[in-house]
């Protein structure tokens, strides 16, 4: 039952890809302010599909230019995030010449980085301040990689200077804290051993995974939205990076256990609470 499940959302997720495809690639080549729409609709149809429920506290930022800052668990995570509003990421090179995976990331408009290169950082940075300053809602999984879904790693500062270019145009950009939990499967609450059903890290094979995923179904993912930073001409990168990682981790930690965050004490990392906005 199971399995034939599976070959069904395969089947009709296909179907929409090839109807979506062609006309995103189309949407890209014509520069048409659709081409963030159409991402978004395969992201609702698919997590409809495969059986994501996704519950939210807080809501996403309606200010321009954004930089959104997250935890990663997943390839989910990319689904997830993309049903819930129109946007794009950034993610390693390694993605791009991914089957399948590669194409999507492209046709979603992904900025890739080059980790291997810090040289590289200045020019993807500004151009990550550029889409940002075009209106895109980026995602930055700052950790730099994915993990079990039962913590949070430290977070890299290097590309948070895109938030800081992007003030060139005068703009005020903000940062926003984003933590995803995923907490429950068939209902059932997911512990440290049961949630890596649903993260896929290390050398996890992607198509055993892909398959378990669509078999399976029936998630229950929590996101958490914290309080955006204002960034001004003298923030600090590391301070900003310390600031939202602690805003994170503690969301993360209250979601898996299923207990109130606490009260963040923007203090703590050095940022004062007036640069803070709703």
């Amino acid at each position: 039952m199971q399995q034939s499940k599976a070959v069904c959302v395969i089947f009709l997720l296909t179907i929409v890809s090839l109807i979506l495809i062609p006309l995103q690639w189309l949407a890209i080549k014509a520069g048409h302010p659709v081409q963030r729409q159409l991402p978004y609709l395969w992201h609702r149809i698919a997590t409809r599909l495969v059986g994501i429920r996704i519950t939210q506290k807080g809501k996403p930022a309606t200010h321009r230019p954004l930089l959104i800052v997250a935890n990663h668990a997943s390839w989910v995570d990319i689904t997830v995030l993309g049903a819930v509003m129109p946007l794009s990421f950034i993610a390693k090179s390694e993605v791009e010449g991914w089957p399948i995976f590669g194409l999507f990331a492209k046709l979603q408009r992904t900025v890739f980085v080059n980790r291997t290169r810090r040289t590289e950082t200045g020019a993807v940075a500004s151009q990550i301040a550029g889409r940002m300053a075009s209106g895109d809602a980026m995602v930055l999984f700052a950790e730099g990689t994915s993990n079990d879904g039962n913590r949070v790693l430290p977070f890299r500062s290097a590309l948070l200077g895109a938030a800081t270019k992007a003030l060139e145009n005068g703009t005020p950009v903000e940062v926003q804290p984003l933590s995803i939990v995923y907490a429950r499967q068939h209902g059932i609450p997911l512990d440290r051993r049961t949630r890596a059903r649903i993260a896929w890290y290390g050398d996890m094979e992607l198509g055993g995974h892909l398959w378990g995923v669509f078999c399976n179904g029936a998630i229950d993912v929590e996101l958490t939205w914290g309080e955006p930073v204002q960034v001004g001409p003298g923030t600090d990168r590391k301070t900003l990076t310390a600031r939202l990682h602690a805003d994170v981790e503690r969301m993360t930690i209250a979601g898996l256990t299923g207990r109130e965050p606490l009260d963040p004490g923007a203090g703590e990392t050095g940022v004062p609470a007036d640069d803070a906005t709703q």
